[in-house]
């Protein structure tokens, strides 16, 4: 029996997966998404990691650890080489003598020396995870993994993740990422205007509301989904984040209706689903270049039901798959720390690892 967490640290959230696994199964799972925002207190994250290690893991043992990382992209940092290595650095005090296997850009998993060592290879990985998860269910296919902050597009071709970037960078130039996410994504970063029912607005240019305020006024999340701080450090209520929306526009609830706040929401919703849409197309294009194969959309992460597969249809792909229909749906939304802990488990059980939840 192997027992394993999978780490992905993020700027803004820190996901944690528990797998036990024996005979190339899983056999159990505990999953734990923390809102920790490193940027304001990094010298905290390794008592963050222990305290969500004894949360997710309990009493068990741990044979070891996979983990992979975005926070190092955080400002808390003058350079991502100097982010990398304190997030190893965090991890090595949090996970004492437990192995701990570093991914890296190749979908490969790294000692922790090497990882010092190279520490661009490492950095942002957390789509390989993602990728190879993905490919050891559906060989070939575009990935579309829509978090809280950005959105990754993932190609796989032959059970092989086949990216064309691999760090941001790159990512964001050839359409596999999109810096647009389900909760803490500026209005002002989706629109520069709204349509009103006196004529159109422009937006300010202030983070008065964010893309959670336009999900929660939707109904596509919860108030408890709302993982993140809001804007003005108020509550998360629908009349919150109505009036948070009403400032976008340098409004307030007295001066617009309900109706027309809910209508500038549906509007913002839209040019979102087209920033997606924007990076897929440039993405499944690529893919179907490099096969005949029919290529399905698999989507997951927060924003799979309405950001992902919204941008999927409007593309007019072959077939969509949610992801929670083909691995335990906890783990959906963590879907890096699920596939850095499945390969964990994989590299310590010697052979794939399979889910059987």
């Amino acid at each position: 029996m192997v027992t394993v967490i999978g780490w992905d640290i993020g700027g803004a959230n820190t996901k944690a997966v528990f797998l036990c696994t024996e005979n190339g199964n899983v056999e159990e799972l505990r999953t734990l998404i923390e809102y920790f925002p490193v940027w304001k207190s990094p010298e905290k994250l390794s008592e963050v990691l222990l305290t969500l290690k004894e949360k997710v893991s309990g009493n068990a043992k741990l044979d070891g650890v996979g983990l992979t990382m975005t926070a190092e992209l955080s400002d808390a940092y003058q350079t991502k080489r100097e982010g990398v290595n304190h997030i190893l650095a965090c991890a090595a005090q949090a996970f004492g003598g437990v192995p701990v296997f570093v991914l890296d850009v190749d979908a490969t998993l790294r000692s922790m020396d090497v990882a010092r060592s190279e520490p661009l290879s490492v950095a942002a990985a957390n789509w390989a995870a993602t990728g190879w998860l993905v490919a050891q269910l559906v060989k070939t296919c575009v990935v579309v993994d829509v978090g809280s902050t950005s959105t990754s597009i993932i190609p796989v071709v032959d059970g092989r993740v086949s990216a064309a970037g691999k760090n941001d960078l790159e990512k964001l130039m050839v359409g596999e990422l999109v810096y647009t996410g389900s909760l803490r994504t500026n209005v002002a970063a989706i629109v520069s205007s709204v349509p009103l029912a006196t004529g159109k607005a422009r937006v300010a240019s202030e983070l008065f509301a964010q893309s959670g305020d336009i999900n929660l006024v939707l109904g596509n999340i919860s108030e408890d989904e709302y993982t993140t701080e809001t804007a003005d450090g108020r509550g998360k209520t629908r009349s919150e984040a109505l009036a948070r929306l009403s400032r976008v526009v340098c409004a307030d609830m007295e001066m617009l209706t309900e109706k027309e706040i809910v209508q500038v929401a549906k509007y913002v919703h839209v040019r979102q689903v087209e920033q997606i849409a924007e990076g897929l197309s440039q993405v499944y294009s690529r893919v179907r270049s490099l096969t005949s194969a029919e290529i399905p959309v698999v989507v997951t992460g927060l924003g799979k039901d309405f950001l992902a597969r919204s941008a999927a249809e409007s593309v007019g792909v072959d077939e969509i798959i949610d992801l929670g229909e083909l691995m335990p749906n906890n783990a959906v939304k963590a879907s890096p720390a699920a596939g850095v802990a499945l390969m964990a488990a994989s590299k310590l059980e010697g052979r794939v690892v399979k889910w059987t939840l």
